[in-house]
């Protein structure tokens, strides 16, 4: 299988064009593969959330923590939607044709992609001005959860690290997602100046024919590589044991067992907390 196409140029020099689109089905054979061994494997994984008596115990020492708990804000709701959508759309006009469905997909490709653009530009800035742009990366610091979260899936009771607010394999998938997009962003703004569009006028020679070949394959790749991704990312919010954080990206809340359960309260402090009421407490007083 080759994995790049070549063609040449006036002077008939061999020049880069793109991938083989073979990575496309290999992409979706090994997205599929990957869904039914995981699925495969969960039929025998011990899991990880907390033991019931465990988050029994939790949940009465916490009494403070309020009934629901904020897991993801509205803009950040609406961020995920708006670029889910595009990111399908994306897909469906960039491969539907590959795959032989032929209609005018070129305006429609580029428009998913600005909208792509624009979401992930209103993501960044809403990461670093009101949420903890660090929680969602991955570093050394994250060995001990690793090895913890591991042994747990073999059926130890290990005392390490539980995850904080995202676990590890969410920031994993974040910093796929983050490489892929990124290059799909970048490289799609390129490509749109041979074009026609309302913004600027076509270009076609912005670019050399050694960098154009390696601008399209840079696309490619990272186009290929998210139908993997979306497929994993699918099959996952679709696992039953999953719903909880599913819905909490529906509704924005998930509930205080579900947070005792998954969580490690130390590494995700829940700041807002229900305050008492002065009339309950001065009457609880009186009482006493």
């Amino acid at each position: 299988m080759d994995l790049l196409t070549w063609g040449r140029n006036p002077w008939d020099q061999p020049i880069l064009t793109h991938i083989s689109w073979d990575l496309l089905w290999a992409s979706l054979f090994a997205g599929l593969a990957f869904l039914a061994a995981h699925a495969s494997y969960m039929l025998f994984s011990a899991h990880r959330k907390r033991r019931a008596e465990e988050t029994d115990a939790l949940e009465a020492a916490r009494g403070d923590l309020p009934a629901r708990i904020q897991r993801h804000s509205m803009p950040a709701r609406l961020f995920h939607w708006v670029m889910a959508a595009a990111m399908f759309a994306l897909l469906v006009t960039a491969f539907l044709p590959i795959a032989g469905i032929r209609f005018p997909w070129v305006v429609w490709h580029w428009t998913a992609g600005l909208v792509l653009t624009a979401s992930i530009l209103f993501h960044v800035v809403h990461t670093v001005v009101w949420l903890d742009f660090w929680s969602i990366w991955v570093g050394p610091r994250d060995l001990p959860e690793l090895k913890a979260e591991a042994l747990r899936e073999f059926g130890h009771d290990v005392s390490g690290p539980r995850p904080g607010k995202y676990p590890l394999g969410n920031r994993l998938y974040h910093l796929a997602i983050v490489v892929t997009a990124l290059t799909v962003v970048a490289s799609g703004l390129f490509m749109m100046v041979r074009v026609r569009t309302p913004f600027f006028t076509r270009n076609p020679y912005l670019l050399g024919d050694s960098m154009w070949g390696l601008t399209y394959v840079a696309h490619g790749l990272a186009g290929v590589s998210l139908v993997g991704l979306v497929i994993a990312h699918v099959y996952f919010a679709s696992r039953p044991e999953k719903w909880w954080i599913t819905k909490s990206m529906v509704v924005g809340w998930i509930t205080r067992r579900q947070y005792l359960e998954h969580h490690d309260p130390d590494r995700w402090a829940i700041d807002e907390l229900p305050t008492p009421n002065p009339a309950t407490s001065n009457s609880a007083t009186s009482n006493s």
